[in-house]
């Protein structure tokens, strides 16, 4: 028995805060169904989708255990059109033939964006 790896749950308090943000910097599509009180969002060229949960009083937003990563062909590229739309990212990396930058997310959760994925096997 197997089963796929298919999406990541984050508990927001501000859910429409968070919406917003996947939509606006990761292209991201919003889905409500009614009566539903989880938000999912589905990126337009598939890939891991990202259910928006209500946290419960005592959640804390912002765990540390968590990153989510976002490939991005030219980094450099995305960083800079991030930043001119209000999201700034730290300190571009470079690692064995790719590059990523770290941001946080208004729920505080670790987002990266690398080029990994693009590196040819070797």
């Amino acid at each position: 028995m197997s089963a796929a790896f298919g999406r990541v749950v984050i508990y927001r308090h501000k859910m429409a805060e968070l919406e917003a943000f996947y939509q606006r910097y990761f292209g991201f599509d919003v889905i409500h169904n009614e009566g539903d009180r989880i938000v999912e969002l589905v990126h337009p060229s598939s890939g891991l989708g990202i259910l928006l949960h209500p946290a419960s009083t005592g959640q804390k937003e912002g765990q540390v255990l968590i990153k989510l990563v976002f490939d991005v062909e030219d980094v450099p590229a995305f960083v800079a059109k991030a930043k001119q739309d209000g999201l700034a990212f730290g300190k571009i990396f470079q690692a064995d033939g790719y590059c990523f930058a770290n941001a946080k997310d208004p729920s505080k959760n670790s987002i990266q964006v690398s080029s990994r994925v693009f590196v040819s096997s070797k």
